[in-house]
C-alpha cells in the first residue's frame, strides 16, 4: 500500500508542478494530447449526427424517410453495444501496461475507422454488403472508444495538479465539444457551398476524412509523453503491482459502491448529452421542421457557447465542490427540459434559447467528468473502473437515446419526449449523486480510494 506520506509528498510536488516553466510546458503537452485525441472520437459521433439525412440516403434507401432514418439512428445505436466490450479489453491493459499505450492505440483505431467510412461504396454500388461494412465499421469506432474515453480522462486527471484537476480536465470536454462542433462546421460548410445534391452524392464524404489526419496529430502528441506521474509512481511501487491482478478480478465486489454511483450519473450525463448532442439535429429537421442550414447553424452556436463555459465550470469545481455542479446542472436540467423543448417548437429564435438554456445547464456535469469519474477509484483498477462502468450505462442508456427518442416520438407523436427521457434519467442521477464521495482537492494517488482515509491515517487515529 502507498503510505499517506508518500502521497503528500508527491502532492505537494504536483501542486507546485505548475508553478515552474517545465512543468507549465508539460500540462499543456498532457491536455493538448488529451484533448485532440478526445476531439477526434466525437467528431466522429458530430459528423455522423449531422449527416444522418445523407447516411439514410446512400445506405438505407427505399421505404419511407422514418423507417429509413431509424435504421440510421439503430447503426449510430449500435457501436455502443460493443463499448463495454472495449471497457473489459483496454481498462485493465491500461492498469497494467499504462495508459499511453493503450490509447495510441485507440486512437488509431478510431480515426482509421471513421476515415474509411468516408471511403465506404454506397448501398446502389453494392446493396445490402453497403450497410454491412458501416455496421462493421461503427462496431470498430465502439471497440476503440470503450477504451479512448475512460483512459483520456484518467490521462488528464492523473497528470493534473489535485487543486486543479476540475479546471485542466475540464479541457478533455472542451475537445469533446469542439469535436462536435468541428463536425458541425465542415458539414455546414459544406453545404452552403456544395449544395444538396453534391452532398448526398459525394460531399457527405469529405467530414468522414478530415478524421485520418486529426488521428495522426493525435498520436503524434501522446507520443511525446511521458505515462502519467501518478501511473509511474504506482509502477515503482512492487507491493501495489502484486497485488493490482487480484484487485482487477475482484473489482465488483471490492468497489461495486462506487460502481453502481457511477452507472447512475453516467445515465444522467448520457442521455442529456446524446439527446442535446447527438439527436438533436435530427429532431430539429424533422420534428420541429427547421431547415438542414438553420439547424446545423443553431447547433453550432450552441456549441460554441458551451466550449467557452467549460473551463469557467470546470475551475468552479475546483472551488465549490464537484457535487454541488452536478445537482445544479440535473436539478436545473429537470426544471428545465418541458418548457425550453415547447420553447424550441416555437422557430428558429426559440429553438436556439432552449438548446443554449439546456445546454449550459448541461455544462456543469460536462465540465467535470475528467475530474469526478477517475477520483472515484483508486489507480490500480482506474482504468478499467472508469472504463467498464462508463461504457456498460453509456451502451444500455446513452447511445440508444436518439433511436429511443426518436421511436417514441414515432409511436406516440409527443414532441415533449426528448424532454421526459432527459427528466427521468437526471431523476436517476440525483438519487445515486448522494453516494458518490466528495472529491474536490483529494489526491488520487495510491492504491486507497480517493476521499478516504489512508491506512496510516487510519492507524494513527485510533
Amino acid at each position: 500500500m502507498a503510505s499517506a506520506g508518500k502521497a503528500t509528498d508527491h502532492d505537494s510536488t504536483a501542486v507546485s508542478h505548475t508553478e515552474t516553466a517545465e512543468g507549465r510546458k508539460t500540462i499543456r503537452r498532457a491536455i493538448g494530447a488529451s484533448a485532440v485525441g478526445n476531439a477526434t472520437e466525437w467528431f466522429d459521433y458530430g459528423v455522423y449526427a449531422v449527416v444522418v439525412g445523407y447516411i439514410t440516403a446512400n445506405f438505407f434507401p427505399g421505404g419511407d424517410e422514418g423507417s429509413g432514418t431509424l435504421w440510421a439512428l439503430a447503426t449510430f445505436a449500435v457501436s455502443f453495444l460493443v463499448r463495454p466490450l472495449g471497457g473489459f479489453v483496454w481498462g485493465p491493459l491500461g492498469d497494467r501496461l499504462g495508459r499511453r499505450k493503450v490509447l495510441a492505440l485507440t486512437i488509431i483505431l478510431m480515426a482509421g475507422a471513421t476515415f474509411c467510412i468516408g471511403l465506404l461504396p454506397t448501398f446502389d454500388q453494392i446493396g445490402y454488403l453497403a450497410p454491412a461494412l458501416l455496421v462493421l465499421l461503427r462496431l470498430v469506432q465502439g471497440f476503440s472508444t470503450g477504451g479512448e474515453y475512460g483512459g483520456a480522462a484518467t490521462f488528464m486527471a492523473e497528470y493534473s495538479p489535485d487543486r486543479k484537476r476540475g479546471f485542466f480536465g475540464s479541457f478533455l470536454e472542451f475537445g469533446t465539444i469542439f469535436g462536435f462542433a468541428l463536425g458541425t462546421a465542415i458539414t455546414l460548410f459544406l453545404q452552403l457551398i456544395l449544395g444538396d445534391q453534391a452532398m448526398t452524392e459525394w460531399g457527405w464524404r469529405l467530414p468522414f476524412l478530415v478524421a485520418g489526419p486529426m488521428g495522426l496529430i493525435g498520436l503524434y502528441l501522446r507520443s511525446k509523453l511521458e505515462d502519467t506521474p501518478v501511473f509511474r509512481e504506482f509502477e515503482d511501487d512492487a507491493e501495489a503491482q502484486s497485488g493490482a491482478g487480484s484487485r482487477i478480478k475482484d473489482l465488483a465486489t471490492l468497489y461495486w459502491r462506487p460502481m453502481l454511483a457511477m452507472a447512475g450519473l453516467v445515465i444522467a450525463l448520457n442521455v442529456a448529452n446524446y439527446t442535446l448532442l447527438s439527436y438533436m439535429p435530427t429532431y430539429l429537421e424533422t420534428r420541429i421542421g427547421l431547415t438542414a442550414d438553420g439547424s446545423l447553424t443553431l447547433i453550432l452556436v450552441g456549441q460554441l457557447v458551451m466550449m467557452c463555459l467549460i473551463p469557467f465550470a470546470g475551475g468552479l469545481s475546483d472551488r465549490v465542490g464537484r457535487k454541488p455542479m452536478w445537482f445544479t446542472s440535473m436539478g436545473g436540467l429537470f426544471v428545465a427540459a418541458i418548457p425550453m423543448y415547447l420553447l424550441m417548437g416555437t422557430g428558429f429564435v426559440g429553438a436556439l434559447i432552449g438548446f443554449a438554456v439546456l445546454g449550459a445547464l448541461y455544462v456543469l456535469q460536462l465540465a467535470t467528468i475528467s475530474a469526478t469519474f477517475p477520483a472515484m477509484f483508486p489507480t490500480q483498477v482506474r482504468f478499467a473502473g472508469f472504463a467498464i462502468t462508463y461504457n456498460l450505462a453509456t451502451a444500455i442508456f446513452g447511445g440508444t437515446a436518439p433511436l429511443v427518442n426518436d421511436a417514441l416520438i414515432a409511436a406516440t407523436g409527443n414532441l415533449l419526449v426528448p424532454a421526459f427521457y432527459m427528466m427521468a434519467a437526471c431523476l436517476i442521477g440525483m438519487i445515486a449523486l448522494p453516494f458518490a464521495r466528495e472529491t474536490a482537492g483529494a489526491s488520487i494517488r495510491g492504491t486507497e480510494l480517493p476521499g478516504e482515509p489512508t491506512a496510516a491515517e487510519r492507524a494513527s487515529a485510533r
